[in-house]
């Protein structure tokens, strides 16, 4: 289960930051690789939020023949999808293993459980793609080939 924690930095650009733990937020800020999404600033810090729970097990509106709860909605701009998108980028290099051209070996290697099981990402072709997902290895396409090659900033 990931923590979410809602970020701010010191020019008040509010974001989400998605970590394993509270310890690897720590972490991850005390190595300076939390970054605003907006400006890039280091200078970031943990705003006050309040927990969901659900104690009781009552179920909402929905449940009681109500109207269905509505849920929040955005459309971001093109400025603001860059910015969502080089945060992912910064979020998956922070947490994944560089295995390069070995990235077909490597997930098959992961998955029978001959290494290690980590996150990697690396490089591979369509065809070695697919021929993981048909032998139930789950891939994901990175958007950001240029972004993953290079520091992001």
């Amino acid at each position: 289960m990931m923590k979410v924690f809602n970020l701010s930095c010191e020019l008040e650009h509010t974001f989400e930051g998605w970590f394993a733990s509270h310890e690897e937020f720590d972490r991850q800020i005390a190595a300076d690789l939390v970054a605003c999404p907006v400006c890039g600033s280091h200078d970031v810090r943990k705003l006050l939020s309040a927990p969901h729970l659900n104690i009781s097990g009552a179920q909402g509106p929905a449940a009681a023949g109500k109207e269905p709860a509505k849920e929040p909605v955005a459309m971001p701009n093109e400025a603001a999808m860059r910015a969502m998108l080089a945060q992912m980028a910064r979020h998956i290099i922070a947490n994944t293993e560089d295995v390069g051209e070995q990235f077909p070996e490597e997930a098959r290697r992961i998955h029978y459980e001959e290494a290690p099981r980590r996150s990697i990402r690396g490089v591979a072709s369509k065809e070695e793609a697919a021929a993981l997902e048909d032998e139930g290895i789950e891939v994901m396409p990175l958007p950001l080939a240029d972004a993953l090659k290079n520091t992001l900033q």
